[in-house]
């Protein structure tokens, strides 16, 4: 094969659904690659896991592979995806349930496991706390480690056609196929730091295509309603061009892509994955037709060793309420709507863990920002995260009562509360994650 055809179906757990159907139908791939892991998303998916030992996976896992598949079968299109959240088994199983449905039999699927390591994190200090894992108790919920490509290409060279893994590298979802079809050796550093920068591109989906560019009057994107999805043309040595299906909205420009380039990058010299440390520093952008970009110059160095862990644990309760101020004057009474909570709320305040009060549209990105002038309407936003649920239902409770007992005009409240999840990370050698693949064919059901 001298260049290999990848596609972004998604590049978060909500991601849109239709550009995905159309990569599967029109973009000609050999893989459809959906991203949909962030860093709270698995610590949700445990929690949901708890409480079902069937679910734990992508809740839109189902939708998407009925969309895709038959296209997918239809013109050979593998698919790798991290949709297995924290139950990459219980995914793999409902994906050959839907597949026996639409009769797609003879379908292979393989779940890959092996980076969940609660059972081994205890010891391990993590960064944002400072205190061992085990110093969490029973508020831990989850820790998954970030693995690399070794149990996505096995899987891929037992002849997987769908891969559905768990807490992987985003790149190393596409960093897979091209060691499993380029054959790509394990030190070839050069090589996988192209790869990795190849899936760092497309990781984000329409990020690249002017989803997250857009800008009125800045930065123009086309026909931005209908954006498509990305897809990568790449040869046996790692160079790309990055491009799209002919027909969708966005775009794909030299300016897309180097956005993309520096999203969620600290060092671009030093880009620390499991499998290689990818140098993007020489990488050249070079627009060679619509909507096309040739990429080339990536590098990279042995990997250092170590996995990035993310950490899930219960940090509480945010309760919350929010109530709206429109016409003359709205400023000041959302700012006294404020005031009344917070005093309000005084009998509890040493049971508050974080308290804030903001106007949403005047100062709630940015605390400390004053309106020069009233604006039209403001919303009123008070949350506080609490250390149980029962406080958490005083927050919103205190916003409803402005409605008799507070500013002039007050309306449309909304309260609620959510137990939080936070996120911790530390490091890991690789030799303690042991990675693995299952793999099962789609037979006809049996009567």
């Amino acid at each position: 094969m001298s260049v290999l055809r990848i596609g972004a179906g998604a590049g978060f757990q909500g991601d849109r659904i239709a550009p995905a159907i159309a990569l599967a139908e029109r973009g000609q791939l050999d893989y459809l690659v959906f991203e949909c892991l962030g860093e709270r998303t698995i610590a949700l998916a445990q929690q949901a896991r708890s409480l079902d030992p069937s679910q734990g996976y992508d809740p839109l896992l189902e939708r998407r592979m009925r969309a895709v598949l038959p296209a997918c079968v239809r013109s050979g299109t593998r698919i790798v995806t991290n949709m297995g959240a924290a139950n990459p088994r219980a995914a793999a199983e409902k994906t050959r349930a839907v597949a026996r449905e639409l009769g797609l039999t003879g379908l292979k699927v393989a779940a890959v496991t092996g980076d969940d390591v609660v059972d081994r994190i205890g010891d391990f200090i993590l960064d944002e706390t400072g205190t061992t894992a085990s110093a969490l108790g029973d508020r831990l919920v989850s820790a998954n480690a970030y693995i690399g490509i070794d149990g996505l290409v096995a899987a891929l060279n037992a002849g997987a056609d769908v891969v559905i893994c768990g807490r992987a590298s985003d790149p190393s979802l596409f960093l897979a196929p091209l060691v499993h079809e380029f054959g790509w050796a394990r030190d070839d550093w050069t090589r996988l730091g192209r790869g990795i920068l190849v899936g760092h591109l497309l990781e984000c989906a329409a990020q690249i295509t002017g989803g997250y560019f857009a800008d009125p009057g800045v930065k123009e994107v086309p026909d931005l309603a209908n954006i498509g999805h990305p897809l990568a043309e790449v040869d046996c040595d790692g160079n790309a061009v990055i491009t799209k299906l002919d027909g969708s909205g966005g775009c794909v420009s030299r300016a897309t892509c180097i956005e993309q380039l520096l999203y969620e990058i600290h060092d671009p010299a030093r880009y620390l994955q499991p499998d290689v440390v990818a140098d993007f520093s020489g990488v050249q952008f070079r627009e060679i037709g619509a909507d096309r970009v040739a990429v080339t110059g990536a590098s990279g160095t042995p990997a250092t060793g170590l996995l990035k862990v993310s950490v899930g644990y219960r940090d509480g309760w945010l309760g919350e309420g929010q109530i709206s101020y429109a016409g003359a004057n709205c400023l000041a009474r959302g700012q006294l709507a404020i005031d009344l909570v917070r005093d309000r709320l005084a009998h509890i305040s040493g049971a508050l863990l974080e308290q804030r009060g903001e106007l949403i549209g005047v100062n709630s990105v940015l605390p400390t920002t004053s309106a020069s002038a009233c604006p039209a309407e403001v919303r009123m936003r008070y949350a506080a995260r609490c250390p149980d649920a029962q406080t958490a239902r005083a927050v919103g409770e205190e916003v409803e009562g402005l409605y008799l007992a507070g500013p002039a005009g007050g309306g449309g409240v909304t309260k609620g509360i959510r137990e939080v999840l936070a996120i911790a990370s530390t490091l890991m050698p690789a030799d303690r994650v042991a990675v693995t693949f299952e793999m099962q064919e789609v037979q006809h059901e049996t009567a």
